[in-house]
């Protein structure tokens, strides 16, 4: 049975949440004086911001980046590693320009944050009266999010019909196991949810990261965002892949409307099944935190209890998930601590920054990042997705507070 797709009846349930500002207060009054307005937090800049620099700090970002560099000053790295391995050096080779610019390996984010950004594409697409207009929102955004994943799989199917088969297409885009295998599901004629069950990665975290901004939909109302990530996350995964959307959809909801960070990941753990691998381990990795004196006291236990070491790929849900939420907790909401924790953990260290960083930094609000990581990790280089190259992810955070819902009653 497929999941619901745009064209099917939308949900009756009016959206809920508003713009993402704090809570209403009542100012303090004194004789003839009042308090000031406390200034707005901009979570979803603290949510973009805050993944962007988790996925810079893992060191999986330079090669990613590496992307940008021509071809042979990868071939070259590959082949000193070759040597190290082969002559018993214990010098390792980093990614390197020699005689070419070297920008595309500084400091900057990589394909997280622009996957995030192309979740954000449909979340402003739904918004778009002149495309969609005539739907209800939620069905809207299902509609945008179909739109948006049919339009990247016409590229796949172009680009199969150059190729002898789909696997050895050159596309014009860098994804995940995943995510490609659920492209060219989609260019093959499959739909949803056969694009993420029929699919070698389906327990991946590429659903995940879009997860977390698909969140800015619902803000206040993990349920909804809950709901809304799974459809997403259906195009490209299953079990645990879904699960792992879902709860960071819901904690992010959370996190967007103000709540603590107990609140946030009891919100995700609501979303993740006992009885499943990524249940077990958010459980596990939850009561470590809170036994834990700080964020990076409770590395060692994570690395040792959950992260796994057998798998050829660091990138389960069941791992990078429970990872972020307990880093999360543990650190208090704090994107500073959480963060470098998250990169410590080597194994995980593709996405489990960038999810610990979306969720403290929508804790945390813009301010929470500090001024330099904002200024390296704000613009995206499309290492991984060509057209965004040049995004700005503050000017893009505004666009979708400026979509947001309207507040209840409001």
């Amino acid at each position: 049975m497929r999941p619901p797709g745009p064209w099917d009846e939308g949900t009756t349930t009016q959206p809920q949440g508003g713009t993402l500002t704090e809570e209403p207060r009542t100012p303090a009054v004194t004789e003839n004086t009042t308090a000031p307005t406390p200034p707005r937090p901009h979570r979803i800049r603290g949510l973009l911001l805050g993944l962007a620099a988790g996925d810079a700090a893992g060191w999986p970002a330079a090669r990613h980046r590496a992307a940008r560099m021509p071809e042979w000053t990868r071939r070259l790295t590959r082949e000193l590693d070759t040597f190290a391995e082969q002559n018993a050096t214990t010098t390792l080779p980093v990614p390197i320009a020699l005689n070419q610019p070297p920008e595309p390996l500084r400091l900057g984010p990589s394909d997280d944050a622009e996957w995030a950004a192309f979740a954000a594409e449909a979340v402003l697409r739904a918004g778009d009266d002149t495309v969609l207009g005539d739907l209800g929102r939620e069905r809207r955004m299902r509609a945008a999010i179909d739109l948006t994943w049919n339009a990247v799989a016409s590229e796949v199917a172009a680009a199969a019909d150059r190729a002898p088969e789909i696997e050895s297409a050159v596309l014009p885009l860098r994804a995940r196991i995943s995510v490609r295998a659920g492209l060219g599901n989609l260019a093959a004629g499959l739909r949803p949810p056969a694009t993420g069950h029929d699919n070698p990665h389906y327990f991946d975290d590429a659903a995940c990261v879009r997860a977390c901004v698909l969140a800015v939909a619902h803000p206040g109302d993990p349920r909804l965002a809950a709901e809304l990530a799974e459809f997403d996350a259906r195009y490209t995964q299953d079990g645990d892949g879904v699960h792992g959307a879902r709860a960071m959809a819901a904690a992010l909801a959370m996190a967007l409307a103000g709540a603590d960070p107990g609140s946030c990941v009891d919100a995700a753990l609501a979303e993740l099944p006992e009885g499943t691998e990524i249940g077990r381990n958010a459980r596990h990795a939850l009561a470590l935190a809170r036994d834990a004196d700080s964020a990076f006291a409770l590395v060692p236990l994570l690395e040792h209890q959950i992260v796994d070491h057998v798998y050829s790929y660091g990138i389960a849900a069941a791992e990078t998930v429970p990872v972020a939420l307990a880093l999360a907790l543990a650190s208090g909401g704090r994107v500073a601590e959480a963060v470098p924790a998250a990169v410590c953990l080597s194994r995980v260290a593709d996405s489990a920054p960038a999810l610990a960083g979306a969720l403290t930094g929508a804790l945390g609000g813009g301010d929470a990042i500090p001024a330099s990581w904002r200024d390296a990790c704000r613009t995206l280089s499309g290492c991984a997705l060509p057209r965004l190259t040049g995004t700005d992810l503050v000017e893009l955070a505004e666009l979708l507070e400026a979509a947001q819902p309207a507040p209840p009653g409001g």
